[in-house]
């Protein structure tokens, strides 16, 4: 498939809430693998929205294996149309995008979610989540309803950092 090019903050597409889509439609599926390629093609990306590749539909993927803050991986999760139907806790860390390249921010997020999804064959899955796997979840349900996490900082002045690089 396709490396897509990564919509930057302060693009107004961002902002935008998205759309659902049929689960089943090739052009979804086509989506989702170009998003896969994409989030891979990072070194360190965890999840990718589509609105960061310049659509404004309801398809995200999420796949924390091997990064050093996930206690759980349940690998590629492939997310259309999804929803939350439970959260419980709350713990803040510290969160980054490639939409939003040159910060890190202090986000509280609950620490235990439920998610329904369509995955890319088009059936339906619920699963619960925890930890950073829930927080990239998360992460990404958001840029689906226009929210980055700039928006979720409680303290732009005390919570917002440069990131730093690393070589």
């Amino acid at each position: 498939m396709a490396v897509l090019p990564i919509r930057r903050f302060p693009d107004p597409l961002l902002k935008t809430i998205t759309r659902p889509v049929d689960p089943n439609a090739p052009p979804v599926r086509r989506l989702i693998a170009d998003l896969i390629d994409t989030m891979r093609h990072h070194p360190r990306c965890v999840g990718l929205a589509a609105p960061q590749v310049g659509q404004l539909l309801r398809v995200a993927v999420v796949d924390v294996t091997g990064h050093p803050k996930a206690e759980q991986s349940h690998g590629l999760l492939v997310l259309v149309n999804p929803r939350l139907t439970a959260r419980d806790g709350l713990r803040m860390q510290r969160e980054g995008c490639l939409s939003v390249p040159d910060l890190t921010g202090n986000v509280s997020r609950a620490v235990r979610v439920h998610v329904e999804a369509w995955d890319g064959s088009g059936a339906r899955w619920t699963r619960r989540l925890e930890g950073f796997e829930a927080v990239a979840v998360q992460h990404e349900l958001d840029h689906l309803d226009g929210t980055l996490f700039l928006d979720r900082v409680v303290n732009a002045r005390t919570d917002v950092f440069r990131r730093q690089r690393y070589a």
